[in-house]
């Protein structure tokens, strides 16, 4: 009879860069702990399906610094339904699996949460580059979306100040404009637009006008996803209104996503994983691990799901502020 703690690890929803840090970190310390660890592929769906198998030491060598992530992801409508997650509890049950390991986003935690009322034994771990997810103060993945959108801004204000130009660069953030106002801050951009704050085309058109009355030789608008403007009908109105400035849109899209992690990624995953596992052990679950301060938290899921992460506004109008 085999007594030893058996863990699985999936990854769902949207990837996020340090993914990988966090399963290797997880395989890594169950097996130091004498627990069998399963990787679960194709998030959810797959756990539905029981698309299983064993990891070890081996198995997670060298996927430290790639991007996405080695167990692939999908979302899953059939898992949202009670009957999907009824099969999901069964391909564990099949498969002697003890416990959960969930690395994602907002979705993800949800899952999570709903496989705990169960009485499955679950921990989250926090995955999303638009940081949205309530009880952290940052997810795995934020950091370096971050970086890769300040390097794209940078590049395209260097030929916006060389044509007198204005740039309008979307971002991601569906329902939270944390990386937009990051992004505006560390890229000094003259304007911002997100989810929390709506305005207007004309608002931002009169922005742009007295931005190029002030001597701006060019001007960079951030705009995320979800802010209700769309970048395409704000560069129109831009250029029929002939405001001194020829505009250019740019839609960094996926590419936000994608690369390398940055060290910040790297270890803040690798954390959280080891913390994961070490809460398993001690029979602790229900929870995610959330970033407070410098110590990692245990965060109860039904805190998490149940609460909204807005921006911090305080950055929003430091952003204004520092546009002037």
């Amino acid at each position: 009879m085999n007594d030893k703690m058996t863990i699985g690890v999936l990854t769902s929803g949207g990837d996020a860069p340090g993914m990988n840090a966090a399963i290797r970190a997880v395989v890594r310390t169950g097996l130091t702990n004498n627990m069998n660890v399963v990787g679960i592929q194709h998030g959810y769906e797959g756990l539905i399906n029981g698309e299983f198998r064993p990891l070890g030491l081996r198995d997670v060598g060298g996927i430290l610094q790639r991007g996405g992530t080695v167990l692939l992801t999908s979302r899953s409508k059939r898992f949202m339904e009670p009957a999907g997650q009824r099969d999901a509890i069964r391909r564990m049950n099949e498969a002697g699996m003890d416990a959960l390991v969930v690395i994602g986003g907002e979705g993800s935690m949800n899952g999570a949460y709903a496989l705990s009322q169960q009485g499955i034994k679950v921990i989250g771990i926090p995955g999303s580059i638009d940081n949205d997810i309530w009880g952290t103060n940052i997810a795995i993945g934020t950091d370096t979306a971050m970086n890769t959108i300040m390097e794209a801004v940078d590049k395209l204000r260097d030929t916006a100040s060389s044509h007198q130009r204005a740039f309008l660069i979307e971002t991601m953030g569906r329902n939270s404009g944390y990386l937009a106002v990051m992004a505006a801050i560390v890229c000094g951009a003259e304007m911002t637009l997100i989810p929390e704050e709506p305005v207007t085309v004309d608002e931002v058109a009169a922005a742009v006008e007295e931005a190029y009355k002030r001597g701006k030789t060019h001007a960079i608008i951030i705009n995320a996803e979800g802010s209700g403007v769309r970048t395409t009908d704000l560069a129109e109105r831009i250029n029929e209104l002939d405001l001194g400035f020829k505009t250019r849109m740019t839609i960094l899209g996926h590419i936000q996503r994608g690369g390398s992690p940055t060290a910040y990624d790297r270890l803040l995953a690798s954390r959280r994983g080891v913390k994961a596992v070490e809460a398993l052990a001690e029979d602790k679950h229900g929870v995610m691990t959330g970033l407070k301060g410098k110590g990692i938290d245990f965060i109860p899921l039904v805190d998490v799901i149940s609460n909204k992460r807005k921006v911090n506004m305080e950055y929003y109008h430091m952003a204004k502020v520092l546009a002037r």
